[in-house]
């Protein structure tokens, strides 16, 4: 690599800089699976180290707009938005300087619901008499495709809280990492609902998750009354002598997914034969090794 190819592969993977911190997301997501699009808007808490003019986080393949910036003390203003398209990354600037202290950012956004398998994709899979096509939608966003679906701070280590609400039509299935805190009908649609989740722990943006399709779906409850689709939690619980920290623990099989599967928090997505099996015709090895990827998962959900 020569000197100028080497400055910009610098550039382009330059990490955010550390003055300005998020803390918590308000997110809202609304997919149109007829379209292949969904629009959204997010809400970032921040924590301002030191005074600046401008706001740098990751957004690919996104149009953002209306930026707004609103101070403790409710003054508000409007940024202009710069888009960096090869490093994935949008500037907001303001014209009157940000001093150190407590802000929320908030962002409005469109997007496409993908083909391949990152950010924000769609799924497709066929009725089971196999006489129509029909489609979901799912995320993958490690390593670092989080910025595909809105914008953030898309590094691990910049950690916040998320509360996620999904806007979808009535007959489609939403979950999240968490579990739903309210389902209601949607602006007086009687074809949409909204559904909210409870707030997440503190996480890295990748493990944000979201599926949204006509899933049905399998519930056990262990002994603690954490929702499970394995054995091994109860295990890892007494082994580790820590709590499992969530109140649910969904497994779900996705029909296009390009990883054997993804330690989402709470919401573990797998490719479907990662999962699934057939007790009428399934061998001991494939059971095994369904097994063990479900208990490899799991354990994600301890160390991350």
């Amino acid at each position: 690599m020569n000197g100028h190819n080497s400055e910009e592969a610098k550039r382009l993977f330059q990490r955010l800089p550390k003055t300005i911190v998020p803390t918590h997301y308000d997110l809202t997501i609304q997919p149109h699976l007829d379209k292949f699009t969904f629009n959204g808007d997010v809400n970032i808490h921040l924590k301002v180290k030191e005074p600046t003019s401008s706001i740098v986080l990751y957004a690919t393949e996104l149009e953002v707009d209306n930026a707004k910036v609103k101070s403790t003390s409710n003054d508000e203003q409007t940024g202009k938005i710069d888009y960096d398209k090869e490093g994935e990354r949008i500037t907001v600037n303001f014209d009157t300087k940000l001093e150190a202290g407590d802000y929320e950012l908030a962002l409005k956004f469109v997007g496409e619901i993908n083909n391949r398998m990152c950010g924000f994709y769609r799924t497709e899979y066929t009725t089971p008499d196999g006489s129509e096509v029909r489609y979901g939608a799912s995320t993958q966003f490690e390593p670092a495709d989080c910025r595909r679906a809105f914008s953030c701070w898309d590094e691990p280590n910049f950690k916040a809280t998320f509360d996620i609400t999904l806007i979808t039509p009535k007959n489609l299935r939403a979950i999240s990492n968490m579990p739903i805190k309210s389902e209601d009908e949607y602006d007086n649609d009687k074809e949409w609902k909204i559904t909210k989740f409870d707030r997440t722990s503190i996480m890295s943006t990748y493990l944000v998750a979201y599926v949204v399709g006509e899933y049905d779906y399998v519930e056990t409850k262990d002994s603690n009354g954490v929702n499970t689709a394995a054995k091994v939690l109860p295990f890892y619980a007494d082994y580790f002598n820590i709590k499992y920290p969530i109140a649910k623990a969904d497994q779900i099989a996705i029909p296009d997914f390009a990883m054997g599967a993804m330690e989402n928090w709470g919401l573990v997505t797998y490719r479907e034969t990662a999962l699934l099996i057939d007790p009428k015709f399934s061998s001991m090895d494939t059971r095994q090794r369904v097994a063990i990827v479900v208990a490899h998962e799991l354990a994600h959900q301890w160390f991350g």
